[in-house]
């Protein structure tokens, strides 16, 4: 019993690692249909305590972004984790002059 404890373990161990490892080598990482590097761009206009104003490439991620999916992360814990301020977050479509999602 000991031993089939330990192979999960370390099954477990392996496959973090190697969603590490891809996370950090693929391009292709998305959220909400924009890559994670392109919403990056975003992240000094949702920082505390002095947000920057959101870049033109935080603006132009965020027109390609599924705004209504995006919105769905506003109550989440991830964000805080990131130190991304959820209503600075939920601030940035205004302020991109891009239109609001209805159910955000």
């Amino acid at each position: 019993m000991e031993a089939a404890r330990k192979l999960v373990l370390v099954l477990a161990a392996v496959l973090v690692v190697a969603a590490c490892i891809n996370v950090e080598v693929s391009e292709a990482q998305t959220i909400c249909n924009v890559s994670v590097n392109n919403l990056m761009s975003c992240k000094p206009a949702v920082t505390k305590p002095n947000p920057a104003r959101p870049t033109q490439a935080c603006c132009s991620a965020l027109s390609h972004a599924d705004l209504g999916c995006l919105c769905s992360y506003r109550n989440s814990n991830l964000l805080p984790s990131l130190g991304i301020d959820p209503k600075l977050a939920m601030q940035l479509p205004g302020k991109c002059k891009l239109p609001h999602p209805a159910n955000c």
